[in-house]
């Protein structure tokens, strides 16, 4: 079975060249046959790492796949419940958005571009799910975070090429820092493997480098999680990527950087209430920031988008709840694990019924797609499901793993001492932000699909729309909702078992005692969220609509959606780009010219000093004191030599100073030929490098 690993990382790699020639050959020869077998190539290669998935699941947990060698460490993988569940999660989505993707993108530009990195980072992301020790997890995240780049960039306008270009800058800085924080952790503890770091943790002496470490690690996948204050590039990519790109981006792609979360807290830190506190401080902010967003958006992308950055708040907060109760953290470990997966398969519903909207309207203004869906009863079911489920709606699949992470907190106030207060307000903010996700999903589904279109010609257009939606993306929209309310209305058949599965990996071993989803005690929080939603929304609506005029004459003035974005949280406008482009630059070169002015007072105090000039009694005509005076040595020994052999004195003689000065001249000429050439030769390289970073920014064809 350990081959598996290689195909399951491997295939879709060789399924994204194919798919590339097939693509470069409907380009030349101007068939559209060839790009049937384009689409199909790419669709088979979805379906058929699923099922491979499928069956490695059921049938190879506890294999192990080690190869030695490869960037020093090696890389190793291994299947455990939790890797099982996330592996064919994402195989399932990955199938499911090739293909809803055939029809999305029939009339878009370079699609064989669109599918080899859609195939490739399929490949990368699999790897990292599937990883045994964070250097492995380290390569394939970097791998997935380049590829996902291109998704940004698809549509080459101005906003996504900004969008890719903060992604990208986001990408790689959280690596570097990544990257930083596993040096440290190897120095450490000797060891990245994940199933070693908890004995080596508990064993290391110095737990303030562990701290360091770790908090560099929290950057880097954090960074691609959309934590708070790394969440800049969520907001921006979402909204300008190709709907199924999106659902990958907020369903998987923040979840590999959760994953890299729990893979250091729940070995490095287990058990660690510092840790526990750090992480469930920024998930509580990620997870209000990230609401309050969504509820300030107009665009319908945008607020799925900041939607998903605060449910990986919650997440987020279920992870630092692990560290805050102990060993007593059953319920935080598997709400963490089920919200986990449950977000994961909300976005990919949501995000394709977005696809839907822009295939046909091809705008995401609520005022402009207002009215799309009122005539369309299959669309409206399967949004509703997933605005049922992010909302926490009992009977619903987000209901179960946020009733686990309300009732973690609610342990915590019982049993953390000092943090009771903490806890206490913690959970208000917590109940606040699922009101507050009730909120905005009421504002979404009231606008596509209750509310008329202040234009009625087009929303007679709207109305008008019988074949919206081809059978293949319908099917692939229905089977991703029909997951929701399974999820929910059978938690102990279905959620509890996925629990089950997937806690070992957090270090929760055994049974644990079933809850009872629906007892009173645990409906009242959820009522409670419920309500606040209700209220909100009906305060928002006040605050985000006001009076507009329609578009054509004689229409009645009719409320219209208002942009109420808080343009004092768009951190990288206010921070990140006046901190890169102006402060630091400006910082860099004061730094500079002090360190260059001490340089010179330095080396100006040398040559008075130590290396001070010495008077020599004559400048000598060439060479070097050395050569000179090793030359006359040489000349002295051949005229005695002469004299004791009486051998005649030749006309004209070279003396041994001229040739040893010569040869010194020589020897300096060829070390100046090979520093210039070194200097050459490193100038080109630096040159290769400029142009490989425009074109890793600027595309480029494939």
């Amino acid at each position: 079975m350990e081959g598996l690993f290689l195909y399951l990382i491997l295939f879709p790699v060789a399924g994204a060249f194919v798919v590339w020639a097939s693509d470069r050959q409907a380009v030349c020869s101007g068939h559209g046959r060839w790009k049937d077998v384009r689409d199909y190539l790419a669709m088979g290669t979805g379906v058929l790492e699923f099922a491979v998935m499928l069956v490695f699941a059921a049938k190879g947990l506890g294999s192990v796949l080690r190869i030695p060698g490869i960037c020093g460490l090696g890389i190793s993988f291994c299947l455990d419940g939790f890797r099982s569940v996330y592996g064919t999660i994402a195989a399932f989505m990955w199938m499911m958005t090739l293909l809803f993707s055939r029809e999305y993108l029939a009339r878009e530009r370079r699609l064989g571009r669109y599918y080899f990195f859609q195939l490739v980072t399929l490949s990368a992301t699999m790897g990292v799910f599937l990883s045994a020790d964070l250097f492995t997890t380290f390569i394939f995240f970097e791998i997935m975070s380049f590829t996902s780049y291109v998704w940004v960039a698809q549509e080459e306008t101005d906003g996504a090429l900004r969008a890719a270009e903060t992604y990208l800058a986001v990408a790689v800085i959280g690596g570097m820092t990544l990257l930083m924080g596993l040096f440290l952790l190897y120095r450490a503890l000797g060891t990245l493997e994940l199933s070693e770091l908890a004995a080596a943790a508990a064993d290391c002496a110095d737990k303030r480098l562990l701290y360091i470490a770790g908090g560099c690690t929290f950057v880097g996948f954090g960074a691609k999680a959309g934590a708070f204050p790394l969440h800049i590039w969520l907001p921006k990519a979402h909204p300008v990527a190709p709907a199924p790109a999106s659902a990958l981006l907020s369903g998987i792609l923040t979840k590999a950087g959760i994953f890299g979360v729990l893979a250091v807290g729940c070995n490095v830190f287990l058990y660690d209430a510092r840790w526990g506190m750090f992480v469930f401080s920024i998930g509580l902010v990620t997870m209000f920031v990230g609401a309050l967003l969504a509820v300030c958006s107009v665009d319908l992308k945008r607020t799925l988008a900041c939607s998903s950055m605060s449910q990986i708040g919650f997440i987020l907060l279920g992870t630092g709840m692990q560290g805050i109760l102990g060993e007593e953290n059953a319920l935080a470990v598997r709400g963490t694990l089920l919200h986990m997966v449950n977000h994961s398969l909300i976005k990919l519903v949501l995000f394709l019924i977005a696809g839907v909207v822009v295939m046909n309207v091809h705008k995401l203004n609520l005022n402009e797609i207002r009215g799309f869906g009122r005539k369309k009863p299959f669309l409206k079911a399967c949004f509703l499901a997933g605005a049922l489920g992010i909302s926490g709606i009992p009977l619903w699949n987000g209901y179960i793993s946020k009733t686990l992470l309300h009732e973690s907190i609610v342990e915590g106030i019982a049993h953390a001492g000092e943090l009771s207060g903490f806890l206490r307000m913690s959970e208000w903010i917590f109940l606040v932000s699922g009101g507050m996700t009730l909120a905005y999903m009421t504002k979404l589904f009231v606008a596509v699909f209750v509310e008329e279109n202040q234009d009625a010609a087009e929303q007679e257009r709207f109305d008008g729309m019988k074949r919206y939606l081809s059978p293949v993306s319908a099917a692939a929209i229905g089977v991703s909702a029909a997951a929701l309310p399974l999820l929910g209305f059978l938690p102990h058949l279905t959620s509890d078992a996925v629990a089950d599965l997937g806690q070992g990996f957090m270090h929760l071993e055994g049974a644990v005692h079933t809850v009872a989803y629906f007892h009173a005690a645990n409906l009242k929080g959820g009522l409670i969220s419920i309500a606040i939603g209700i209220l909100l929304y009906l305060a928002l609506r006040k605050l985000t609509m006001g009076a507009g005029t329609a578009r054509d004459a004689g229409q009645k003035a009719v409320s219209v959606y208002r942009d109420r974005w808080p343009g004092w949280l768009d951190l990288e406008n206010l921070l990140y780009r006046p901190a890169l482009l102006s402060v630091l630059p400006f910082v860099a070169r004061v730094v500079c010219r002090v360190l260059d002015s001490l340089a010179e007072w330095v080396i100006l105090l040398l040559r008075k000093t130590v290396f001070a000039d010495r008077s020599i009694p004559h400048e000598l005509p060439e060479g070097t004191e050395f050569t000179h005076l090793l030359g006359a040595a040489l000349d002295r020994l051949r005229i005695l030599k002469r004299k004791l052999l009486k051998q005649p004195a030749p006309e004209r003689e070279v003396s041994f100073e001229h040739k040893l000065a010569v040869q010194r001249e020589k020897i300096l000429e060829t070390n100046m030929i090979i520093q210039r050439s070194l200097s050459f030769g490193l100038l080109l390289f630096y040159v290769g490098l400029v142009f490989t970073l425009i074109y890793l920014l600027y595309l480029g064809n494939i």
